[in-house]
């Protein structure tokens, strides 16, 4: 084996291909950039948005809350406590949009439904004649 030979190093030719954070933009003043906010794209897959991935970070840290507190850490399980209680505050946030869609839908299935049953016996009214 040949442990002792030295790799030769070869320089990259292009140092631009590496992602940039600032988004990719060319424009080095960034007076032309008004989304210069660093949370817009914080969380692009949209687990923030699923309510079942949200319930599911929410449990995860209150166990390592408890199991932080069970280990003698309490700035620890504060910690932890601190992130569920955000997951808890979004997961609330999540139902409540989520109930104000479905009275909104069941509103509207209401009225729809009115209408419907009333051409449906004018129907069968003129069938039967």
């Amino acid at each position: 084996m040949n442990n002792n030979r030295r790799r030769n190093f070869r320089p990259r030719s292009q140092k631009n291909n590496f992602r940039r954070r600032s988004g990719g933009s060319l424009n080095s003043s960034g007076s032309n950039n008004l989304n210069n906010n660093g949370n817009m794209n914080f969380n692009r897959n949209g687990s923030m948005n699923n309510i079942h991935n949200v319930e599911k970070a929410m449990q995860k840290y209150q166990q390592l809350a408890k199991d932080a507190q069970s280990n003698g850490d309490p700035v620890l399980a504060q910690n932890y406590l601190q992130h569920a209680d955000h997951y808890l505050r979004r997961f609330n946030e999540l139902n409540e949009r989520r109930e104000n869609s479905i009275d909104k839908s069941i509103s509207e299935e209401k009225s729809l439904p009115k209408e419907e049953v009333f051409d449906k016996e004018t129907q069968s009214q003129s069938s039967n004649q």
